[in-house]
């Protein structure tokens, strides 16, 4: 479902965020990618919904390059990846319905989104969306009125609206006190779970990574030092991905 092929990232500054990376991520995986802070995690997962463009090598999903899309092809390969990011991405001054209803916007005109024309079918989804994330009663509150679980809830229930194929979740709980991170995992297991989602997600928190994904893929400086199932990722692996033995604050129990 999605191919990378000798995928190398080099920043303006001449930081390499990625160097010769071969990945290949089928559907209804999930996989967690660890790593220290600045190993490519980010720019890993920006570069499959080409939110950077890489410096070199191709990056195909569902068999089509989105390295060379442009256009209406672009945007076609696009609707069918969700991103969740840490801070959320929510408009805070708009309800929750409307935010969960920009997961529409890529199947409708310009001016319809802007008007706010969401057709009964899309309404439906939104809704639909909230009720499976267990927030539907916010739906006509301000996001911004929210607690952060909640909002990461939204954000989810706004991939769901679109109806992604594929979802990328770039540090989802890292800002969540550890009873919220639980919720928010939980419901991004019971997604992938239930609808075959391919999910991919950053994490710090190697007992998280543990826990949930089904794979393991790590990185250090921009290059992938282990893939391979959870059962194979001992913390001498571990120890490998950091360069260094595994720091208990590196546990989600320690963390806080």
């Amino acid at each position: 479902m999605i191919e990378l092929r000798n995928v190398s990232k080099v920043y303006p500054n001449a930081t390499k965020g990625l160097n010769g990376i071969n990945l290949s991520f089928g559907e209804g995986e999930f996989i967690a990618v660890v790593g220290l802070s600045g190993a490519g995690k980010s720019t890993l997962l920006r570069s499959i919904n080409r939110l950077h463009d890489i410096t070199e090598g191709d990056i195909l999903i569902g068999g089509k390059s989105i390295t060379t899309a442009s256009g209406k092809e672009l945007r076609l390969i696009r609707r069918n990846i969700g991103m969740i990011f840490q801070s959320f991405n929510l408009v805070k001054r708009s309800s929750v319905l409307r935010n969960v209803l920009a997961g529409r916007v890529g199947y409708h005109s310009t001016l319809r989104t802007i008007l706010g024309r969401f057709p009964k079918e899309d309404m439906n989804l939104a809704f639909e969306a909230l009720d499976r994330v267990n927030i539907v009663e916010k739906a006509y509150a301000r996001a911004d009125e929210l607690s952060g679980g909640q909002q990461q809830r939204v954000a989810i229930a706004r991939v769901l609206a679109q109806e992604a194929k594929i979802i990328l979740a770039d540090e989802p709980v890292a800002s969540l006190d550890p009873l919220t991170t639980k919720q928010v995992m939980d419901d991004l297991k019971k997604i992938n779970q239930e609808l075959g989602i391919t999910t991919i997600v950053n994490l710090h928190f190697i007992d998280l990574a543990r826990e949930y994904a089904t794979r393991i893929v790590g990185l250090r400086a921009g290059e992938v030092v282990f893939d391979g199932p959870v059962s194979e990722a001992t913390d001498e692996k571990f120890a490998e991905i950091y360069g260094r033995p595994i720091d208990r604050s590196e546990l989600l129990g320690e963390i806080g």
